[in-house]
């Protein structure tokens, strides 16, 4: 008997956050949903029953008994935020996977905030040393995960980390959420998955509003 994986989504009333719920809800996954918006989660729960009847899904009032219960957490939350989820998760995220999405944006949009040489997901690593952090999908946007499935598997999503089991596991979730998973390499690799997406930020940005698709 195969043993069901528990996933935390921290942030899950973001945009990012609640339509990788809406994605792995499909999986065969225990799905704890937190967010700081409990009507917000409340709602999120309401649609995602609506969509996957038989989903296993839980609005949790707290960071830390959702990290607690997970196999994987999912940090759906801000780069500036990341500091103090982290303090407050370190005990209960040991030898579990962290997956990290996001790009370390400037207010401007213009530039990153990690240190010359490092990224978002090493400094994560750094936050929680006895974790397993990856990389996964910073390179793509809101939008594009609240477009039909059919649409985006043939899409690649890169991943990048340090522990072949946690890469594994996290290339099934990619999978599920209904992307095509490459592994880029370790979790330094993140320093140029992230710069691309800035660049690709950048671009955009520079387009005409009507044509844009930021998270």
């Amino acid at each position: 008997m195969i043993t069901r994986q528990t996933i935390a989504i921290i942030g899950a009333t973001g945009n990012m956050g609640a339509a990788l719920a809406k994605r792995l809800a499909k999986g065969n996954y225990r799905i704890l949903l937190f967010g700081k918006k409990e009507n917000t989660l409340q709602e999120l729960e309401q649609s995602i029953i609506r969509d996957y009847p038989f989903a296993d899904i839980e609005p949790i009032t707290c960071s830390y008994a959702a990290s607690w219960e997970a196999d994987i957490i999912l940090l759906a939350v801000p780069y500036v935020a990341e500091k103090e989820i982290a303090a407050r998760i370190r005990d209960v995220a040991n030898q579990k996977i962290v997956i990290s999405i996001t790009n370390p944006l400037n207010e401007n949009f213009d530039g990153l905030l990690t240190p010359s040489g490092s990224s978002a997901a090493e400094e994560l690593q750094k936050l929680l040393p006895h974790s397993k952090v990856i990389k996964a999908f910073n390179t793509i946007f809101a939008a594009e995960l609240a477009a039909p499935a059919m649409n985006t598997q043939s899409m690649e999503v890169p991943v990048a980390g340090d522990d072949a089991e946690a890469l594994s596991a996290v290339c099934e979730l990619v999978q599920i959420a209904g992307f095509r998973p490459v592994i880029k390499g370790t979790l330094a690799a993140s320093r140029l998955l992230e710069a691309a997406q800035l660049e690709k930020i950048i671009a955009l940005h520079k387009q005409p509003v009507s044509t844009q698709t930021l998270k």
